[in-house]
């Protein structure tokens, strides 16, 4: 359930594996007003997260964010989107494999596509990576959010989100390439 209901405000849209894991570093920055952990790009109305799992539906996990972009700009949610993901693994996120894991950037706006397409070129020219940048950006299309069990996750269910984001090998892979970890 969103927060506030505004019509200045944006949504942004973001596939970064587990989405567990990228709820919590969206919903602590100030201007967001709520994200949601849903599936996206897709063939399937209202898939299940089984369904979605067994890769039968073409969805990737997602999060949907509404924000404000008088306090938040989309450059910023980029900035924290790459710094949540391997934008280099084509086969998933870290202990997460298959489709439905990949990682993607669905733009609701042609201003967006242009501001991912320069936020993923300037990465890529960091040589930060060793292999190339896959992370494909995409047209946002219908998001279907998860079952009530997988929203706010990290607040629900605190220990185990702090042991699974460890034992996925996310946390190491941040920790390596940025210096921090959720």
């Amino acid at each position: 359930m969103p927060r506030q209901q505004n019509s200045a405000l944006q949504r942004a849209t973001f596939a970064g594996g587990c989405f567990w894991c990228m709820v919590h570093p969206f919903d602590q920055q100030p201007g967001v007003l709520d994200v949601i952990a849903g599936y996206t790009g897709g063939t399937v109305v209202n898939p299940t997260y089984e369904a979605v799992c067994a890769g039968d539906t073409g969805h990737l996990e997602a999060v949907q964010i509404t924000y404000d972009p008088a306090v938040i700009g989309y450059s910023s949610l980029l900035e924290t989107f790459w710094r949540q993901i391997d934008p280099t693994d084509p086969a998933g996120q870290f202990a997460d494999r298959g489709p439905s894991y990949q990682s993607a950037i669905f733009y609701h706006t042609d201003e967006q596509q242009r501001e991912a397409e320069a936020s993923k070129a300037a990465l890529e020219a960091t040589a930060k990576f060793s292999h190339p940048i896959v992370t494909k950006i995409l047209p946002a299309g219908a998001f279907y959010p998860a079952e009530a069990y997988h929203q706010d996750f990290y607040v629900k269910n605190p220990e185990h989100y702090r042991r699974y984001r460890a034992g996925s090998g996310r946390d190491f892979f941040l920790d390596a390439h940025w210096g921090q970890a959720d």
